[in-house]
């Protein structure tokens, strides 16, 4: 049986946990380096990208990741956890970094404010049957790096889903409709 951890600091741990418990993982929160240690893989869970990153700092958490997903963790970003993964924000807020681990550049809240918010059907590559998914207060990927591979585009070509290596990047949410499909493709790679 295979450990994954949710980045317990803020955000969507709870929904994260629930779809892992039903794919028969271990599924544990993770705020400490030690916890971080005993896991298979990581689920990054949408929320406020610039306050998981202050959480991350306080908690002592940031070189812990930094180094675990640069050393091979599988991960899964969703909305702001695609955000932290990124090389590079568009327009980030103030003293706001990233964890790392996808060579592409983001744009926060890309398509407006929380009323902004929809739903929609996003095929992803990999999968046979689209995902209901939900964009809250979403990025995009703007731009991506030499090996990586979008795996979702919206029908206007926004990028909302890559892959680089055994890290995944989602726009979207999801856990809020209780799909497990990009969570297996998350464990797939472990």
């Amino acid at each position: 049986m295979h450990t994954v951890g949710v980045l317990a600091l803020q955000g969507d741990v709870r929904e994260h946990l629930l779809v892992l418990a039903e794919l028969h993982c271990k599924a544990i929160e993770v705020r400490t380096p030690e916890q971080l240690a005993a896991v298979d893989a990581l689920v990054i869970p949408g929320g406020e990208s610039t306050t998981i990153f202050k959480l991350a700092q306080i908690f002592g958490m940031l070189s812990p990741l930094r180094e675990a997903i640069a050393g091979g963790l599988p991960v899964l970003g969703t909305c702001a956890g695609l955000i932290l993964l990124a090389k590079e924000i568009v327009d980030p807020a103030s003293g706001q970094e990233t964890f790392g681990g996808l060579d592409i550049t983001v744009r926060r809240n890309a398509f407006g404010n929380q009323n902004d918010s929809f739903e929609t059907v996003v095929q992803l590559e990999g999968l046979a049957e689209p995902m209901h998914v939900a964009f809250i207060r979403a990025p995009i990927v703007e731009s991506v790096g030499v090996g990586v591979e979008v795996i979702a585009s919206l029908p206007s070509g926004q990028i909302v889903g890559v892959r680089q290596q055994k890290v995944i990047g989602i726009s979207f949410h999801p856990e809020m409709y209780g799909d497990s499909r990009v969570h297996q493709l998350l464990i797939d790679s472990i």
